[in-house]
């Protein structure tokens, strides 16, 4: 009698264990097939270990694993000097740029700190950002800020 309730008790157990399990699975898929979205990234910190470490990191680790569907970089700020005068971080961007982030400079940031043509030249489209930047912030965009 003893042996058979505790079979019963068993299979219970296992059973609860089953479905719980299975209800988890089911719940990750449904959470996996989230749409990614659109992503803008606005860089404006001068610190180049933010922007070696941090924000050209993840821009670039989220592209390329396809976080999202569209990742935009703003160059907003100290970043646009700060991305003028360093060698190692136009390489990061060219190769940002290379893997499908598109990167934009607001005009008169750059302007301001006289860098537009530099940014020009490494392919950054150079242009009015504070239209384009309000415009995603009032939409479905996600926006982090660096």
């Amino acid at each position: 009698m003893y042996q058979a309730k505790h079979n019963i008790s068993a299979a219970v157990v296992l059973c609860v264990l089953i479905a719980g399990s299975a209800w988890l699975y089911a719940r990750q898929e449904k959470v996996a097939k989230v749409e990614p979205g659109r992503l803008a990234v606005v860089w404006s910190s001068a610190d180049p270990d933010v922007a070696h470490r941090v924000c050209l990191m993840y821009t670039h680790g989220a592209q390329k694993a396809k976080w999202f569907d569209q990742i935009k970089l703003v160059i907003w700020g100290p970043s646009a000097r700060l991305l003028a005068g360093d060698k190692d971080l136009q390489k990061k961007i060219r190769g940002i740029m290379a893997d499908g982030v598109q990167v934009k400079a607001c005009v008169v940031c750059a302007d301001s700190y006289g860098v537009s043509a530099q940014l020009r030249n490494l392919g950054i489209e150079v242009k009015p950002m504070g239209k384009p930047l309000s415009q995603m912030l009032q939409s479905d965009w996600k926006v982090i800020t660096f």
